[in-house]
């Protein structure tokens, strides 16, 4: 566990990663792109503007999450393949903590025994998952594969790429803009404040939150919104730099780039106080949130959510990186270890929302830019491809597992060597499902989402998946 204390360098890193306090960044934005999102924006507002808050947090765990371990089948012919084919890295079968799905699909699943907060929100209907879920530009069969006759993923197995893939929903290219930060281009305009980007990170800057026309507002998990380095510094030479950017900032420019930076600059400033000020007005949460960078993450979460009306927002999309999760050694202690840390912030976060009254509004969904191989490399397991996600929240149909659960054999349907599965369920689906309940009309998700036509029929009346209560 890492004290706060200690992470100075991570937190100036943040500060100069990202565009802590920008909503937007239209100097460069082309004028038809700017008219069609604020055209999408006015048709989106005019549809929901009823009062509503609705926000999505993206905890995404990098470096490639062994799901598999996570989300286990415990029938007794299904565990025998699954432990079968993970020899050293099985879960004991008694040691899985049972769930009871409201689907019966003829099997019995277990999760981790580090999970036993969700294992409680899966059996009361906060919980869903979706099983063997991946990056697909078209469906993709193992015959498919092996023929080489399907577009497959640019960079598949790849760190960088099956992340840019998982953050921008457009596998066959390196894109920097996301599919939350589309979202934003296009409801942005639903919030009242426009010094505050809708899209907020705990994370730094990331390509999930980026958009044509907004990025994302980096802050921090235990000190909130970073504003001006120093410029609240009580020191003399503080307050002398003070008094040099107060001065810049209330003075003309003839030249317009000055004075786009300066504007800029401006919204900075007013944005951070504005953020500050309503974060420190919020009455103290009766839940408990343990003393770590995760759960911290859903604490501040958890104070933004609760000062929308303050702030001025009626939609946000959040976004948590919680990494190091390349375990090719030491995975079964690594990965427990994790898994603690996970369960007890989605709790915490989970009766928080509770407390505010704030649940039916707020969805969390897990992403990881791959699973990892069925078979061990002695300790540990290697780049795979499909894998298991999941969602919490009150609009959340919980309380079931959704998609295709695979066979866990070697050389099975979806086997393509060395314990690697093929996707049953695209990455498009799961989004275009998070996006539609968000408030995306069927006619933007292929602007969100620019493949999810070869998954998914957007004129249809049926949701991609059926985990959101839409």
């Amino acid at each position: 566990m890492t004290n706060h204390k200690n992470i100075n360098s991570r937190r100036n890193f943040l500060k100069t990663a990202s565009c802590a306090a920008v909503g937007y960044t239209t100097l460069f934005s082309t004028l038809n792109n700017l008219k069609a999102a604020n055209a999408a924006a006015i048709a989106n507002s005019a549809t929901y503007a009823s009062g509503d808050y609705k926000a999505l947090i993206c905890l995404m765990y990098s470096g490639g999450m062994d799901s598999f371990n996570m989300l286990i089948p415990r029938g007794d012919d299904e565990y025998d393949e699954y432990n079968n084919t993970r020899t050293n890295l099985a879960i004991p079968k008694d040691d899985l903590l049972t769930i009871n799905p409201n689907t019966d699909d003829g099997q019995q699943y277990g999760l981790h025994p580090a999970m036993s907060n969700v294992r409680d929100l899966f059996e009361d209907g906060k919980v869903a998952f979706v099983a063997n879920v991946g990056s697909l530009v078209e469906p993709t069969t193992k015959t498919d594969y092996e023929q080489g006759s399907t577009d497959l993923p640019l960079g598949l197995f790849s760190h960088s790429d099956q992340q840019m893939h998982w953050q921008t929903g457009l596998p066959q290219d390196r894109s920097p803009i996301g599919w939350g930060g589309k979202i934003s281009d296009l409801l942005q305009d639903m919030n009242s404040n426009q010094k505050i980007s809708m899209n907020i990170s705990l994370g730094g800057s990331n390509v999930y939150q980026a958009g044509n026309n907004t990025v994302e507002y980096a802050i921090d998990p235990y000190d909130g919104s970073y504003g001006i380095n120093g410029y609240d510094d009580p020191w003399l030479f503080g307050q002398l730099r003070k008094a040099g950017i107060d001065s810049m900032l209330t003075k003309s420019y003839q030249d317009v780039f000055k004075q786009s930076y300066i504007n800029v600059l401006d919204t900075a400033k007013t944005g951070h106080e504005e953020f500050s000020t309503a974060i420190d007005g919020v009455t103290p949460f009766a839940t408990q949130f343990t003393d770590n960078d995760l759960s911290q993450s859903f604490h501040m979460i958890a104070k933004t959510i609760a000062a929308r009306d303050t702030l001025g927002m009626s939609r946000q999309i959040f976004f948590v990186n919680y990494g190091g999760w390349d375990h090719h050694d030491d995975i079964l202690d690594q990965q427990n270890e994790m898994l603690l840390e996970v369960d007890a912030a989605l709790s915490e976060f989970n009766a928080a929302m509770e407390e505010i009254d704030m649940n039916d509004c707020v969805t969390t969904f897990t992403i990881s830019e791959f699973g990892r191989t069925l078979t061990s490399n002695g300790n540990g397991t290697d780049h795979a491809w499909g894998g298991n996600v999941m969602i919490m929240g009150g609009a959340v149909n919980g309380k079931d597992i959704y998609g295709t659960f695979p066979s866990l054999a070697l050389d099975s349907a979806l086997e393509i060597g060395g314990g690697v599965l093929i996707p049953s369920t695209a990455a498009d689906e799961y989004f275009a499902e998070l996006s539609q309940w968000y408030g995306v009309s069927n006619t933007d998700l292929p602007i969100i989402l620019p493949n999810v036509g070869n998954f998914y029929n957007v004129n249809g009346s049926a949701p991609p998946i059926g985990f959101m209560n839409i």
